[in-house]
């Protein structure tokens, strides 16, 4: 139980010694769900919940019926959970939104990969840029398989009329963790650059996101 292990060495008492930064997923979750249960310590519980997702950044996609199932959770500690999952998810959003500058293929992935690469679906999102390269606007515009028949590039460049762009990068997530190219990718990259060539906005890249990975098509020389 949490009372035999020395208190230096208890979460929120090394928290206060070292800082957050010090701590481990499980011990900072152990902070917030404060209590274990009668059979197992909090941090015995913390564990258990980790496990059940797997990796931490599957706690993002967790609903309160999934929390709620795990032995020792109730419905007091899954919403203490959720609402310090969504507020860390918006603080990751504030500081993306601040004109985030494109100048390189591990620019777009460092502003990315925080979202998609625990996606469970793939997901195309396109992003709108000014003159500068700068971020204006981040839209999902599919949901699902890539297709070249259903990822049509006017959902894309509707858009980018719409808010101005000067130019477009689209990314998709591999939900396998593995960043490879298909040759679906392939062919749906070459038809918006055919079409934004011929709108006279540039697609300057399409990255494919894998599990803290990518691969830059256009490193890669496909277009």
């Amino acid at each position: 139980m949490i009372r035999d292990v020395n208190m230096e060495d208890r979460p929120r008492e090394r928290l206060l010694r070292q800082g957050a930064e010090s701590l481990s997923n499980q011990e900072l979750l152990a902070i917030l769900l404060r209590t274990g249960t009668k059979e197992e310590s909090v941090l015995v519980l913390a564990n258990r919940v980790l496990n059940v997702f797997e990796r931490l950044h599957h706690l993002k996609h967790a609903t309160i019926e999934e929390m709620i199932a795990i032995k020792g959770i109730g419905e007091v500690k899954a919403i203490q959970l959720l609402a310090a999952i969504e507020l860390g998810r918006r603080l990751a959003q504030k500081n993306n939104d601040e004109k985030f500058t494109i100048r390189s293929p591990e620019d777009a992935a460092t502003y990315l990969m925080p979202d998609m690469s625990s996606l469970n679906q793939e997901h195309f999102v396109a992003l709108f840029l000014n003159i500068k390269n700068q971020v204006i606007h981040k839209q999902t515009i599919f949901i699902g398989s890539l297709n070249a028949s259903i990822v049509h590039p006017r959902e894309i460049f509707r858009e980018a009329v719409k808010r101005s762009a000067a130019s477009i990068l689209c990314a998709h997530n591999h939900p396998s963790g593995v960043p490879t190219p298909s040759t679906e990718d392939i062919e749906v990259t070459k038809r918006i650059i055919e079409a934004g060539y011929i709108i006279g906005i540039e697609v300057i890249d399409h990255l494919i996101i894998g599990d803290h990975q990518f691969v830059s098509l256009k490193e890669k020389g496909y277009f």
